[in-house]
C-alpha cells in the first residue's frame, strides 16, 4: 500500500516500505502468498483464519477491513488476535469510520494499529487522530508529504476524543 501516514511516539512520518496489502475481493486473493500481509474484508478474513486464530489460540498474520455499515461490536472476540484493523472512508462525506474507530478504541479496548483507507484526505487527518487512527492511507492522487501537514491542524479539542478524554473545561 502506497502513500502511507503512521504515528509514532517521535511523531507522525511516511511509511516507505508498507507491508500491508488491501484486499477487496475473493478474486484478487490468487495474486499474493499467505505469508504477505494482507488487510482483508472481514468476512473473508473470518473464512480463511486457521482455527486457531479463530478459537484465540495463535495471533493472525492478516488484518481485516470492515465496511462503514459493519458492527464493530463483531469483531470483538478477535481484537486480541489481529494486527490491524482498517476501517473504509467510501467517501470523505461519510464520517461512519469515525465512530467506528471511537468505538473499537474507547468501548472495546482495541489498542492495535489502526488505519484509515478509502477517500482519505489531509482535512480529515487531524479529526481521524482523535478517534483513535494511528495510520492512514491517504489516497493515490494526493501527496502524503503535503498530507502530514493535516495532523497538526488542530491543536485545542473543546470536546473530548479517544486521546484526551476529558472536554476543555475538565483539563482547566
Amino acid at each position: 500500500m502506497n502513500n502511507v501516514i503512521a504515528l509514532a511516539q517521535s511523531g507522525a512520518h511516511i511509511v516507505e516500505q508498507d507491508p500491508w496489502i488491501l484486499i477487496n475481493s475473493e478474486t484478487e486473493l490468487v495474486e499474493f502468498s499467505a505469508h504477505q500481509k494482507l488487510i482483508l474484508p472481514f468476512s473473508l478474513w473470518q473464512k480463511y483464519q486457521p482455527d486457531t486464530v479463530l478459537h484465540g489460540e495463535q495471533k493472525s498474520e492478516q488484518g481485516f477491513w470492515l465496511a462503514p455499515d459493519e458492527e464493530e461490536e463483531a469483531v470483538k472476540q478477535w481484537l486480541a488476535v489481529v494486527p490491524l484493523i482498517a476501517l473504509q472512508f467510501p467517501s470523505f462525506r461519510d464520517g461512519r469510520a469515525y465512530t467506528q474507530a471511537y468505538v473499537l478504541r474507547r468501548r472495546l479496548g482495541w489498542t492495535g494499529e489502526l488505519r484509515a483507507v478509502g477517500d482519505v484526505l489531509r482535512d480529515q487527518l487531524s479529526h481521524m487522530r482523535h478517534c483513535g487512527f494511528t495510520s492512514f492511507a491517504i489516497r493515490e492522487d494526493k501527496s502524503a508529504v503535503d498530507a502530514l501537514k493535516g495532523l497538526s491542524g488542530i491543536s485545542v479539542l473543546y470536546g473530548r476524543s479517544v486521546i484526551e478524554p476529558q472536554p476543555l473545561f475538565r483539563r482547566r
